[in-house]
């Protein structure tokens, strides 16, 4: 095993343990202390690769929505901003050639006119695709698409644990009472919202806030953020000049010192840098998706030519 395999499976099962130790204390340690590092230092990365778009100064524009997006208290409009800005990176980012733009913009159409049919869908969206599907489902196929590229076997058995310790969360969730009341508190305000969602997503009435979900959020949000730090010396995130680095980490430690000082103020900023880390992802994001199902489409093919 390499030592990253092994880091990296080590940092795991250290957020799996802290889940069932103290997951209301997790969850919201791990959104307010790694969260702005997170977001700090992968803003200045994808600055570095130009946001995996054809001109920087897009970016600026979707700096601009994701800001915009933090002050709009709709959720249908804050789930079509959301959904729209992702589309429209996706076609940008991910599309190589006009067939492809028509096909996905087509498909995208569609899916937006069902949405808007059904008025609970991009309150839906809207509240999922910043949390669970941002945190969990994309991590799930970035690492996914670095299983296809290494062609390392452990790489596919970290995927199996990761998926297997979401299944331990939903089916023996964590007993564990709040050490710190106010940090309940905090946690509700932050995501009492993601249960409604998921209840009328998967169609089962009464999801609440309880230690299971909030075991599942604390899980998937502190190993995104330790996922993420552990690929410094696959990505190459870390390596910028000693004036960025101050940079990062004045605006990393100032946003978790701003929210303990002033919870709701810290609160709005945390809130605008993370949802302009998560725009300026989308064109990555959209083309991570493209790669993984061609590489999938490659596998299948490739099965389908030996069988014959």
């Amino acid at each position: 095993m390499r030592i990253t395999d092994a880091a990296h499976l080590g940092l795991m099962l250290s957020a799996l343990a802290l889940t069932y130790l103290v997951p209301f204390e997790l969850l919201l340690l791990a959104y307010v202390v790694l969260g702005p590092a997170h977001y700090a230092t992968e803003i200045s990365w994808l600055h570095d690769r130009k946001y995996f778009l054809p001109q920087r100064g897009i970016a600026i524009g979707l700096a601009g929505i994701a800001v915009i997006a933090a002050i709009i208290d709709n959720a249908a409009w804050f789930g079509f901003v959301m959904w729209s800005a992702f589309v429209v990176c996706a076609l940008i980012a991910a599309a190589t050639s006009a067939m492809q733009a028509l096909l996905l913009f087509v498909v995208a159409g569609a899916v937006t006119l069902w949405m808007l049919g059904n008025g609970a869908s991009l309150a839906v969206l809207g509240i999922l695709l910043p949390t669970l599907i941002h945190v969990s489902l994309f991590t799930l196929v970035f690492m996914a698409l670095g299983a296809y590229r290494s062609g390392q076997k452990m790489q596919w058995v970290l995927i199996a644990l990761y998926l297997a310790a979401i299944a331990l969360i939903l089916i023996a969730p964590p007993t564990a009472a709040t050490v710190v009341p106010s940090f309940a508190k905090a946690a509700n305000d932050y995501f009492a919202n993601v249960a409604p969602a998921l209840s009328r997503l998967f169609g089962v009435p009464g999801l609440s806030l309880d230690n299971r979900l909030v075991g599942l959020l604390a899980f998937v949000y502190s190993y995104h953020y330790l996922n993420w730090f552990i690929k410094a010396e696959v990505i190459r995130w870390a390596d910028i000049s000693r004036g960025r680095l101050a940079i990062v980490a004045a605006a990393s430690a100032g946003s978790t010192a701003l929210y303990f000082y002033d919870y709701a103020y810290g609160f709005s900023v945390l809130l605008a840098l993370s949802l302009a880390h998560i725009v300026l992802e989308f064109p990555l994001n959209g083309l991570a998706l493209r790669q993984l199902a061609a590489a999938v489409g490659q596998s299948v093919a490739k099965a389908m030519h030996q069988r014959a």
